[in-house]
């Protein structure tokens, strides 16, 4: 399920960061008022991600899925956001759990101005980068004034 009036809008979310190598988990309060890195996952195969999913679902008591739209900046999708909108319907089949595509542009830029910011090492840096981009694309979906809106088409 893929419609982003069907997220609740109380219980814990999931923030992921879709990558073909690593996927960046954040996580929200449950009154969902604030978003919080939390890890990242080494992609292996379908099978140990969907059992990872599922854990961490159900560890958090996670409501529904929250993942990033690489969209052009013209708000157009491409080869990436079709591959992120596969991953997202197939976690949410994976966990039984609703999910909504959000906006991630400028999500790993931020996210790597922020740790610069921190002080934090170039390496360490590079082990955050994708939990805190899942963060920053989470947050923006929390403190947006229409969550239903479509991923890369901003309001005017």
């Amino acid at each position: 399920m893929t419609d982003n009036a069907s997220v609740p809008t109380r219980g814990t979310l999931l923030g992921l960061d879709y990558g073909t190598k690593r996927i960046g988990v954040a996580v929200s309060t449950p009154d969902q008022s604030i978003a919080s890195p939390l890890e990242n996952y080494t992609r292996r195969n379908a099978t140990l991600d969907a059992a990872y999913l599922k854990k961490i679902t159900t560890e958090y008591q996670a409501v529904g899925l929250v993942v990033g739209l690489p969209v052009h900046m013209s708000g157009d999708e491409g080869t990436k956001a079709r591959e992120a909108r596969t991953f997202g319907e197939w976690a949410g089949n994976a966990c039984g759990l609703p999910v909504v595509f959000w906006d991630e542009r400028y999500s790993s830029a931020m996210a790597g101005l922020y740790l610069q910011q921190a002080e934090v090492s170039r390496k360490k840096q590079k082990s955050r980068l994708d939990k805190v981009a899942a963060q920053l694309v989470l947050q923006a979906f929390l403190d947006s004034d229409d969550r239903t809106a479509a991923p890369g088409r901003w309001p005017n």
